[in-house]
């Protein structure tokens, strides 16, 4: 059977620390907890469950402390954990099983790990596969009769195991602070670090956010020669939101009217739709969030093409319905005008608050039913 050491990285973490090793107690043959400066009870907490405790000075990088906790394993494997995770019995039983069949080729083994919306998720499903087991000492192999080379890629292994992201609180502001200091050390982005960026401005940032991230969008869009067209899609995306968040309206319209003509996103039509309804020019907003919902693609948050324009469909459907209530009973009697005309005028407006009610109720439905995709589309 395969030697596992258990590799955590924590910082204040003792609402959750507990309840993440007891749900995994017995699956590792060492626990290696690196703190990175708790101002809690977090590193008495690790000290119940291990010796193995280990101060790190914080660098603002995860990935310096992630490699320091690596230096301290010494077993066959390690795995990684977030003291927000869990696992339950049936997973734990089925990582057990892992580790008793777990064969000498594979590298790395991915789990299937689920975040529930609930939890704030910048994620467009519940799950994904993430490498979370790791061979310590990787060996290289030959391959191939003749002009033989060695195998670079390494053997990786998708299990059925799932992991639970239970987080207390948001990291969302941790996190883009991380950004914005990468920005301003001038470091390079990978483009899975440039979609998480924007997909935490996007769902989490504030008005300071979003001025801050303003002239390294701008940049990234005009500087780059060689962008892709999905990183373009997403840049200008996230500039249209930042224009209107920070009020710099007529950039907004210009640089989203250049992707409607292209091929419009669904968040930035929920942008214009936004736009509009804080003007009160709801028939204008009506338009561009029905193009949210049935014309469109989400590039950042699957909820734009989806939760997002149902919600605001049935409050500006109500909005509506209710404007032209008013209508009704602030109609004029004029003695001039026949009994059967004013019947006329109440019946066909009244028709439509009847029609616009409905559409109110049938877009809440969708929205109260929509629930996030299981896994990736």
């Amino acid at each position: 059977m395969k030697t596992i050491s258990l590799c955590m990285i924590v910082k204040n973490e003792e609402r959750v620390l507990r309840r993440c090793l007891d749900s995994m107690e017995g699956l590792f043959d060492e626990i290696i907890i690196i703190d990175t400066g708790s101002q809690d009870n977090t590193v008495d907490i690790a000290y119940e469950y291990t010796k193995q405790v280990y101060t790190y000075e914080w660098t603002g990088s995860f990935a310096d402390a992630r490699n320091f906790s690596f230096t301290k394993a010494n077993c066959d494997y390690i795995y990684v954990a977030d003291a927000d995770e869990c696992i339950d019995r049936e997973n734990y039983s089925r990582f057990m099983n892992l580790k008793q069949v777990l064969m000498d080729e594979v590298d790395i083994v991915q789990m299937k790990y689920v975040t529930y919306s609930e939890y704030n998720t910048v994620y467009n499903f519940k799950k994904e596969l993430r490498p979370k087991l790791f061979k310590r000492l990787r060996q290289f192999y030959w391959e191939g009769d003749v002009h033989e080379t060695v195998r670079l890629m390494p053997i990786v292994f998708d299990s059925d195991i799932e992991i639970e992201h239970r987080p207390v609180g948001n990291h969302a502001n941790r996190d883009i602070a991380i950004f914005e200091q990468m920005i301003f050390n001038n470091k390079p982005f990978s483009q899975k670090l440039l979609k998480m960026y924007i997909r935490e401005l996007y769902t989490n940032g504030k008005k300071e956010n979003y001025e801050r991230a303003k002239k390294f969008f701008e940049n990234r869009l005009f500087n780059e020669s060689d962008m892709k067209e999905d990183e373009m899609d997403i840049v200008v995306t996230i500039l249209v939101r930042i224009y209107r968040i920070t009020g710099n309206i007529d950039l907004m319209f210009n640089t989203a009217l250049k992707n409607v003509i292209m091929e419009s996103s669904s968040e930035v039509c929920c942008e214009l739709g936004e736009y509009f309804f804080d003007k009160e020019l709801l028939q204008e907003a009506s338009m561009w969030y029905y193009n949210a919902a049935y014309e469109t693609k989400a590039v950042i948050d699957i909820r734009s093409n989806q939760l997002f324009p149902y919600e605001k469909l049935a409050e500006i459907y109500r909005r509506l319905a209710k404007e032209y209530s008013m209508k009704v009973e602030k109609m004029p009697y004029n003695l001039e005008d026949s009994i059967e005309l004013k019947k006329v005028s109440h019946d066909s407006l009244d028709k439509e608050i009847n029609e616009m009610l409905k559409a109110a109720a049938e877009y809440e439905n969708i929205a109260k039913n929509w629930y996030m995709p299981e896994e990736e589309l």
